[in-house]
């Protein structure tokens, strides 16, 4: 039997990191792809088949899916969706072009890369696409609303798509992580650094009391209810593996929370609760 094949997005580190090494040992023919070339290097030396792909640059992503179809024979088992950034910031200090920027990598890029695998997986009769979104794509949160608006994009597509894709054989699936221990927040400075003036922002003293303090932080303790990237990489297995996998997985506590919040209180109570996050 020839091994199943997955596309893995954002394998630099983190959720993508664990989750191409996983599956390569599981006996997946794994494309493991980065933004950077010098990261596609490193893994390869560490015995993976990597290469580059920049949600950004429309070509990477056409080129990308094309080594994975001349090395696979034509068909793609899988994609899981994973790379993304957050911008870090009150709502009214992000620019137009920040917000160009944060959706390019991580809205619109993703659906490219469906729109052009979509008819592999309808000519094959089969296939998963697996989208890493966020407790932050169903629950909103101050000073994400970049990201926020990146992630509820996703889960609104997505969930469009399960229902357009119905019967074809080709699922489309969600994980919700909430915080895994990644370089995650440690990215978010330096997209603060490059995209924000809080200087000279009318609400400067906000920055000062809350946001500020809260980036410097960054990675001295952990969330609560942080875990590793592999228990991502555990719900990714099942939505993959399953005959009959989930339309949607919850990672961490918190999103369980979270979710379950959503559904029992009315959005004041949610305002409440979430605005003091």
């Amino acid at each position: 039997m020839p091994s199943r094949s997955i596309l893995i997005t954002g394998c630099s580190s983190g959720i993508g990191y664990d989750a191409a090494h996983t599956l390569h040992k599981r006996g997946w023919q794994v494309f493991a792809t980065c933004r950077a070339q010098e990261d596609c290097d490193r893994l390869q030396s560490e015995g993976l088949n990597s290469f580059r792909l920049d949600y950004a640059d429309e070509d990477s992503i056409t080129a990308a899916l094309q080594t994975c179809l001349d090395q696979s024979g034509g068909t793609l088992d899988a994609l899981f969706n994973n790379g993304a950034f957050a911008i870090p910031a009150p709502v009214e200090d992000l620019s137009r072009d920040a917000l160009r920027h944060i959706f390019e990598a991580n809205f619109f890029g993703h659906f490219d890369l469906i729109r052009q695998v979509i008819p592999v997986m309808r000519k094959q009769g089969h296939g998963r696409i697996v989208n890493c979104s966020s407790v932050l794509g169903f629950a909103a949160m101050r000073y994400r609303g970049a990201y926020n608006s990146t992630k509820f994009a996703l889960e609104g597509m997505t969930d469009t798509l399960r229902l357009e894709l119905n019967g074809t054989g080709i699922r489309t699936i969600l994980i919700e992580p909430g915080p895994i221990r990644t370089d995650f927040r440690k990215n978010a400075i330096k997209q603060f650094e490059r995209w924000i003036d809080w200087e000279n922002s009318e609400i400067r003293d906000q920055y000062e009391i809350e946001l500020l303090d809260k980036l410097k932080k960054t990675g001295s303790k952990p969330d609560r209810g942080e875990l590793g990237p592999e228990a991502v990489t555990a719900k990714l297995i099942h939505a993959i593996e399953s005959p009959n996998p989930k339309p949607r997985y919850f990672v961490t506590w918190p999103t369980h929370a979270a979710g379950a919040l959503r559904r029992l209180l009315p959005t004041r109570a949610l305002d409440g609760i979430f605005g003091r996050m």
